[in-house]
């Protein structure tokens, strides 16, 4: 028997006029999905902002949780665990486009789409963030909602019961949490 590896969904809200625009159509407390392969969030994957200072030029992206960004953020992190096999096909898919990160975009229209509940049209090498997710976790085998991926929203994500809550509350509180939890093992 092979036992069974985590992934971790992190749902956030970082305030910004992007996301306050999105909470205002889909009424989701949480409005930013990633994928992190640890609970310490320190390999966390998306798409959006290239830069923190500039919306507009977003795509793939490895996320900095301590950054600027997410200084304020509050957060939902859930764990997903999942075969080795489709842990290892997760970890291919994202290699993949870390590895031609230049190619993807983030996919606006898609946005629009999922705003008003119907799905426009498939960008070859772009994707918005809860479509990623769910994309990348459809693409190893583990289907999370019962829906296309061009059309999850975080709220799908946060009801699905295929993720368990593990944390909610203010994103620096759980990144400090885990730092103190750390330096105790360090120390015992």
């Amino acid at each position: 028997m092979t036992s069974e590896l985590e992934v971790y969904v992190v749902l956030t809200d970082t305030g910004t006029l992007f996301t306050r625009t999105i909470k205002w159509f889909t009424k989701d407390a949480l409005n930013h999905a990633s994928i992190a392969f640890d609970s310490g969030l320190n390999e966390v994957y998306s798409f959006g902002r290239k830069n923190p200072q500039n919306p507009f030029f977003a795509g793939f992206v490895r996320e900095n949780m301590r950054g600027e960004l997410f200084e304020q953020a509050t957060c939902a992190l859930y764990r997903c665990r999942i075969q080795p096999a489709a842990y290892a096909k997760m970890r291919s898919v994202i290699a993949d486009m870390d590895r031609n990160s230049d190619q993807y975009r983030y996919n606006l229209i898609g946005v629009i789409g999922v705003l008003f509940n119907i799905q426009l049209i498939k960008r070859d090498y772009a994707y918005f963030c809860s479509e990623f997710v769910a994309s990348v976790f459809e693409k190893s085998g583990v289907d999370l909602v019962n829906k296309s991926s061009f059309l999850v929203t975080p709220g799908d994500l946060e009801n699905t019961p295929k993720l368990e809550l593990i944390y909610e509350g203010r994103l620096q509180n759980l990144l400090n949490n885990r730092m103190d939890d750390e330096i105790g093992k360090r120390l015992a």
